[in-house]
């Protein structure tokens, strides 16, 4: 399939024209024309782009791209190395951020829901990234964390009371913790998001409301995974997620 006309597809999929991101979403860097062979990864990061080499990919779809607005523009160190490994290679860098938190069915939210077996009700926050719904059942939040652990594969980090019931919850994947406010005026019992701040402990012991920070780039894995799975399935493109492991 020729990588202009995979771009533009999820470009179009994605609705990337609905959101002012801080970073340019779509294809960030042009290799060969023809894509076989993609490999995709929550952050194209430069362990990411040297396992992309050794699989011969000729894309690399990513949630976390580059030239991001608060960066230092110049190519030099860091930047540099891995720009040069995707221009020697002749690799295409797709990269999606917030259209890829925010879609309904391929959205890292949305997988969230999946993952966790969680009910969506709705949606809040700006470009409704922040979702909110219930539990399967009414669980005590420390048995909501075990399962939290056991689908992402890592430990939360969790303030509350352990065996405070849970079955209204509010979710956003990445470092969402200034939305916890937001999500306490919707009633709910715990929040989950990627990351945590001080001062949401504080509101968290305040208000009742649990937090649960399950890991940025934990919550952040399903929706680039979710998305290569459609493309291998809709483009017959051979698709590999890669897990460049991060603790944050």
């Amino acid at each position: 399939m020729k990588c202009e006309e995979l771009a533009r597809t999820l470009e179009t999929l994605l609705d990337i024209a609905h959101f002012k991101d801080y970073c340019p979403n779509g294809l960030q860097v042009e290799g060969r024309a023809e894509v076989v062979k993609l490999v995709a990864g929550v952050t194209a990061c430069q362990a990411l782009l040297d396992a992309a080499v050794e699989r011969s990919a000729d894309a690399l779809l990513v949630h976390h791209g580059w030239f991001w607005r608060s960066e230092d523009g110049r190519v030099t160190g860091v930047r540099r190395s891995r720009l040069k490994t995707l221009l020697e290679h002749d690799i295409n860098l797709l990269a999606f951020h917030l259209p890829l938190d925010a879609h309904p069915e391929f959205g890292n939210n949305a997988q969230l829901a999946k993952q966790l077996d969680w009910t969506p009700e709705g949606r809040f926050g700006a470009y409704d990234l922040g979702w909110f719904g219930r539990t399967r059942e009414t669980l005590p939040l420390n048995e909501v964390a075990r399962r939290v652990a056991e689908a992402l594969e890592r430990p939360p980090q969790v303030i509350g009371d352990p065996e405070r019931p849970i079955s209204r919850v509010a979710w956003c994947s990445g470092g969402a913790q200034d939305w916890f406010e937001a999500a306490t005026a919707l009633g709910v019992d715990a929040f989950l998001s990627g990351e945590i701040s001080e001062h949401n402990v504080h509101l968290a012991r305040e208000s009742g409301v649990a937090y649960i920070a399950a890991g940025h780039h934990a919550t952040e894995r399903g929706g680039v995974r979710a998305l290569a799975a459609h493309i291998a399935e809709r483009f017959g493109i051979d698709c590999e997620f890669i897990d460049v492991d991060n603790p944050v």
